[in-house]
């Protein structure tokens, strides 16, 4: 396979940009190796600058459920770029994102449109303690929700990718206002509650946790929140810019029954272009500027090019719900074999192969896996033109331009691998 055109712009990218990237886990640190640098993307593949083709589970890390270039998001955006690509105003795409984000997710009654992921985050965050009146917040180890000062205690995603200190950079005082617990432990929530209650403003969680790896939650967990959070007045957080329309159209909260009173959306929501989201119940949400004292704004909020690549893709889902029935299926057969010492956890078309005895059900048992192993089976598949995400700890995502080829060529390839390293 022919690196040369993207180790030469890898090279000339460190001279400019911090690691020669733009987001960390993208420079191989965690595999080794030169970083792939990518010209295009067709359906399920992608192509890099020295013609090599590869069949894509990174998907942009997740938005692009409906593959690369689908149609009706490029002909919205030709559209809309007639008409201009930033007001700085209101535009009627706005409120009709937010009417149908409301109707597609009935907990987020009202509804706030900002630029990233990160950027939802903070907000709901500042929201809650703004709402409460209180300044705790707890989160899980190894779920990440962006690369918020108070929320990188114990963090998974790049941190956990390349081992950097949790508070680097971040102020004592930030990290003291969070209290991080085990994934899926229903006990140390309990405990966590009964000691600081009253001054717990909110629990946030991936419900489905994509940052140290797919895990899934344990039977009760989600609920045990829910209950918890609603019985000593703080509000419930779900983190589903991995998860919002992925898992099913109404995201983890409609496959798991559970209502939060506060929701950040992102990936999937712009249609591949940078639009995140933040929203839910009415009387928390008007606290937000200008109507209420909690301050946010952005200049690029609601970005009509974003807004529009995000509305065709969530039109095109709310119309072809089969869509679902075709990544579930796809997942199921891709994730189906069961190789020696690894274990493979998948909820809908997330999924991750962990190089360790299972079960993985939560940090501790995620990071004794062997990144080694992974970092071998990575280039193995790399070589056979499978583009998996360089690192242990992050998701791998099916999306509906995947074919059953595709797949089977990707279980080949890995069977492949293990049986050469028997």
């Amino acid at each position: 396979m022919k690196t040369a055109q993207s180790e030469a712009w890898f090279a000339r990218a460190q001279a400019r940009i911090p690691g020669g990237v733009n987001s960390p886990v993208r420079a191989f640190r965690g595999v080794g190796g030169v970083p792939r640098f990518i010209a295009r993307g067709e359906g399920s593949r992608i192509f890099d600058v020295d013609g090599n083709s590869y069949i894509d589970y990174v998907c942009s890390w997740g938005p692009l459920i409906l593959g690369h270039r689908p149609a009706c998001v490029t002909e919205a955006l030709l559209e809309a770029m007639e008409t201009g690509v930033s007001f700085g105003a209101p535009t009627g795409r706005e409120v009709e994102m937010a009417e149908l984000i409301a109707q597609i997710v009935p907990s987020m009654e009202m509804v706030r449109l900002v630029n990233s992921g990160t950027e939802a985050t903070m907000s709901a965050l500042r929201l809650a303690r703004g709402f409460t009146g209180r300044d705790l917040t707890i989160k899980f180890e190894g779920c990440y929700h962006g690369h918020v000062d108070s929320l990188l205690v114990k963090a998974g995603s790049g941190m956990a990718t390349l081992g950097i200190a949790d508070t680097a950079g971040v102020p004592a005082a930030f990290a003291g206002t969070t209290i991080a617990l085990p994934f899926n432990s229903i006990a140390a929530v309990e405990k966590a509650f009964a000691e600081r209650g009253s001054e717990i403003a909110a629990v946030i969680v991936e419900p489905v946790v994509g940052n140290m790896g797919c895990v899934p939650p344990v039977a009760g967990f989600l609920e045990a929140l829910r209950e918890l959070t609603s019985r000593h007045g703080a509000l419930l957080i779900f983190d589903e810019v991995m998860t919002g329309f992925r898992l099913a159209l109404g995201g983890a909260q409609q496959r798991f029954g559970i209502k939060p009173d506060l929701t950040t959306l992102g990936k999937i929501i712009g249609g591949g272009l940078p639009m995140a989201a933040y929203g839910g119940r009415a009387d928390v949400m008007q606290k937000i500027a200008p109507v209420g004292p909690v301050y946010q704004a952005g200049t690029l909020s609601g970005n009509p090019l974003a807004v529009a690549a995000g509305l065709a893709m969530l039109r095109y889902l709310v119309a072809h719900p089969e869509v679902y029935e075709t990544i579930e299926a796809r997942s199921a057969q891709l994730t189906a074999w069961s190789p020696p010492g690894v274990t493979v956890n998948r909820v809908g078309s997330m999924f991750t192969f962990f190089f360790g005895e299972g079960p993985v059900t939560d940090w501790e048992s995620a990071k004794r896996c062997d990144t080694a192993r992974f970092g071998k089976f990575f280039h193995h598949m790399l070589e056979r033109g499978v583009y998996l995400a360089p690192s242990q700890f992050e998701a791998g995502f099916v999306s509906a331009a995947h074919s059953e080829e595709d797949i089977r060529h990707t279980v080949e390839a890995a069977r492949e691998h293990f049986a050469g390293t028997l």
